[in-house]
């Protein structure tokens, strides 16, 4: 996690350690320590809030990360040209700088949110709840949060949202999965981006990437993908449908979901009880949660 690059504070939480702020004072000696376990512990706790936001409305949020460049955006574009007349869709972009990602995505119609988080190499729950007030909820029915570029910080920070979804990119290497396990551990779905490039880099191995996951104990699906081909996107709107049908059973039932890795790979349950609309439930429910094959 990011203790000593000291991106923990970020312009949505830096409010809590200035002036009066809840953790401004700490103790001598374990000043940085108690720091940045409060902050964790305050974000934890609006994540839960943005999530139980997100639920009402009966919005699905999925978490997207990768490296620089792995194709998130290009995905994003791709993913509305084929679900944009299906579903309504709205997306969250996280950039150090510019609106460049948001502008694209607004290109396709869609809505978009973007949070420029200036030094800070990661979303975190604050960030995404003002985001949030900025958007029509009742109208959306699947919310992406593009996360800044980084295979480590975001792995840390729930945002309140229902699933990650981690891409990894055929000219990065297949090696991944292994140099940064606490990323895709906390996976629910790995997508191999850009495949349409596999004939010209024959050293990049999905079958190799696969098991790198699996050696994580992962059990995420791993599938191939290219930007390109709207037939080269069908695994990915497969998961998209199946992903939007088990979040409706879900709120019926009066549950939630959240990823199921946190903090350094921290395990978490993924089913949990909540208040949906119409359903009051007083006992909460842990349980695993579900993987699609």
């Amino acid at each position: 996690m990011c203790n000593t690059c000291g991106c923990n504070i970020t312009s949505g939480n830096e409010h809590l350690i200035q002036g009066d702020g809840r953790h401004a004072q700490t103790a001598d000696g374990k000043a940085a320590v108690a720091v940045l376990q409060g902050l964790l512990s305050e974000n934890d706790h609006q994540a839960a809030h943005n999530r139980e936001h997100l639920d009402h409305h009966g919005v699905l949020a999925l978490n997207l990360m990768s490296s620089p460049g792995a194709g998130k955006t290009s995905l994003l574009e791709a993913t509305i040209e084929a679900l944009g007349q299906e579903l309504r869709i709205a997306v969250i972009e996280g950039d150090l700088e510019t609106e460049n990602d948001a502008e694209r995505i607004r290109a396709k119609g869609v809505p978009a949110i973007q949070i420029a988080t200036g030094s800070a190499c990661h979303l975190d729950a604050h960030l995404i709840h003002e985001a949030l007030h900025r958007l029509d909820l009742d109208g959306i029915d699947l919310l992406f949060i593009e996360n800044v570029g980084n295979l480590v910080c975001p792995a840390s920070f729930d945002l309140g949202q229902h699933r990650n979804v981690i891409l990894i990119s055929v000219p990065e290497g297949d090696d991944k999965p292994a140099k940064y396990p606490v990323m895709f551990r906390s996976a629910d779905l790995v997508l191999c981006s850009k495949s349409d490039l596999r004939p010209l880099m024959p050293e990049f191995d999905p079958e190799r990437a696969e098991r790198h996951l699996r050696a994580l104990a992962s059990t995420a699906p791993f599938e191939s993908v290219s930007a390109r081909s709207h037939a080269d996107l069908e695994p990915w709107l497969h998961w998209l449908r199946d992903e939007l049908q088990a979040q409706r059973t879900r709120l019926e039932l009066g549950r939630t979901i959240r990823p199921s890795h946190r903090h350094d790979g921290e395990h978490s349950s993924g089913l949990t009880g909540t208040a949906a609309p119409g359903h009051h439930h007083h006992h909460h429910h842990h349980e695993p949660s579900p993987t699609h094959g």
